[in-house]
Formats: C-alpha cells, structure tokens, sequence
C-alpha cells in the first residue's frame, strides 16, 4: 500500500522536492501487531531528505547570482546544494572527507561543484566533522566575498521539516502517526517534525536514531564507519531539540537492517535507512498493537554500493 501526493508540475527540478512516498511495510512487518510505514526521501531530484533543506536555506539566504557559498558535508547535502548553485547561479566549494561516497563526490562535481577532500580527522577529537568545519573557517578566510549558509545552526531546516515532511506525513496517512523514528546528525529534520507534533498538539512520540559512538543527545564519542548519521560535535540546531526518546544503534546493525529491508520489500536504503529499522526493532516491545509506526528513509543505497552492501568492505571494517 503506498499513500502518496500527485506532483505539480514546475518551472525547475527544485519544484519536484517533496511530496515523497509513504509505503507500508507489510512484508517487513508481518508478524508484527502494529502498521510499519516508510517515508521515502530517495524520490527527492536529488535523492535525499536534505533537498528540503538547502532549498529552504538558500530560500531563506539573501544569495544573489554570482555569489560564494562554503559548505560541509557527508554527501547528500552537498549534493542538494550543488543543485541549488547551478539554479541560483552562484559558485559552490564543499569540504569533504573520505567517508564520503565517490559517486556522491563525482556526482557534485559534474554539477559544477570545487571539491574539497580533507585527507586527516581533526588531530585532537579525531573527528572528520570538526576537520571539515575547520577546512571550511580556513575557506571562508581564503575567500571573503563567500559565505556559510551553516546546516548545523541555520533553523530553515525546521520549517522545511515541519511544513514539509511532517506536514505530509500527516495528510498521506489521514492522521499524525504514533510513533516517528527519525535518523538524526544535524538534527534538522527530527527538529521539524518535533515543532510539527508541538505546534499541531498531537501524540506522536519521536524517537532520534542516532550512531553509537555520536555525541548527539549525551552520546559518547567513538568510532563510526557510516556517513550519513550521527555527528562528532554538538550542532547548535540539536541543543533546541528534546526528543521523546534515543536510540544509538551499532554499525553493523544498521547494515544488516538495510539489507533486511532490500530483501524484504525491495527498497535499497543508505545507512540512516537502515538504522531508523534497527531502531524499531528494539522499540518493538513497547509498541501498543494498531499502533501506526513511521519511519523516515533518509536516501538510498546506490551511492553505499561500495561500501555498506560490499561484503569485503563489511568484513574488513564493520
């Protein structure tokens, strides 16, 4: 059964975001006593939830064409923003580390993106999030006509979220659902669909995924594998945020939900996918039967082929 919204026709790709599927999950979640249903952000133009936000970060900038954006990112924002530069006509520099997937990389840069690869962790945490965001302030010194639309702290991604995806959650189900389960890392989207479920007084209870070994929401600091989720700092955007509840889920879980749900019902999600299912398996137990139980797929796996559904790569470093 899929719940979905018709598309409007518009003037540029940027007109297709949202309106995503809504799928239920029955053949995951047959032997279980409550409704399972996905939100699929991989049908976004650019294959991810983060669409919705750089189109509502560079709607809500004072950008002009011509103009130097900074950024950094695992992947799938760089992506999107790179989108948003070709239509805004501005210039897009995005630091990225290793972890990020090389189709994604080549994927920015065929879109007219400068590419920043760091090649070391920030020497003292050891972190790559803290390398990036330290190559970016080096950037922005470089280069003072540019200018750094910020994911971490810029809260358009909580109006993106909350009149966005909630907002279709909600309609394409024909009520707000019982529980949502949110991969977070900036937290923007868990920080929309929270103010939705505030705002709107409903009894959704959202619970963050995170990564064991994030330091998101009281989270010690470890090592991860996986792009996508989790965050070795603190972003501004999580300190405004209390979620219900969090679950930290391991690496190799998240792996082995991802390719659970691909054999299952056909959808290939990214690492956070794979999470979000995890999550719902250890929440099983206090779920109330006919409860209505959504998850948000964040992207989806093509751009992991190299990594997270290769055996080799699995063994070796999961």
């Amino acid at each position: 059964m899929i719940a979905c919204m018709i598309r409007n026709s518009g003037h540029t790709i940027a007109d297709a975001i949202g309106n995503t599927p809504l799928v239920r999950l029955d053949r995951l979640a047959r032997d279980w006593n409550f409704n399972l249903w996905a939100k699929l952000e991989a049908y976004n133009p650019g294959g991810s939830a983060k669409d919705r936000t750089a189109r509502a970060m560079a709607t809500a900038s004072s950008l002009n064409p011509g103009a130097t954006v900074v950024e950094s990112s695992s992947g799938n924002l760089g992506i999107a923003l790179s989108r948003e530069a070709v239509l805004g006509d501005w210039t897009f520099h995005c630091v990225v580390d290793p972890r990020a997937n090389r189709t994604t990389v080549a994927h920015m840069k065929a879109l007219g993106t400068v590419v920043h690869q760091i090649t070391e962790p920030d020497p003292e945490t050891g972190d790559w999030l803290v390398a990036r965001r330290a190559r970016v302030a080096q950037l922005l010194e470089q280069m003072p006509e540019a200018v750094c639309l910020d994911q971490y702290s810029n809260t358009a991604a909580f109006v993106a979220h909350d009149k966005g995806t909630m907002t279709e959650i909600v309609a394409q189900l024909g009520h707000a659902p019982d529980h949502l389960l949110v991969a977070v890392s900036t937290t923007g989207t868990i920080g929309g669909c929270l103010h939705y479920v505030a705002s709107n007084n409903v009894a959704t209870q959202v619970t963050a995924v995170d990564a064991e070994g994030s330091v998101l929401f009281d989270g010690h600091p470890g090592t991860r594998h996986l792009p996508g989720f989790g965050a070795g700092m603190v972003p501004e955007l999580s300190k405004q945020l209390s979620p219900h509840r969090v679950i930290r889920i391991k690496d190799r879980a998240s792996v082995d939900a991802a390719r659970t749900l691909v054999r299952t019902e056909a959808i290939l999600p990214g690492a956070s996918g794979g999470a979000v299912i995890a999550a719902v398996e250890k929440l099983r137990p206090s779920i109330a039967e006919g409860s209505d139980v959504v998850v948000i797929v964040h992207d989806d796996g093509t751009r992991y082929m190299d990594t997270m559904y290769n055996d080799d790569w699995v063994e070796k470093n999961l």
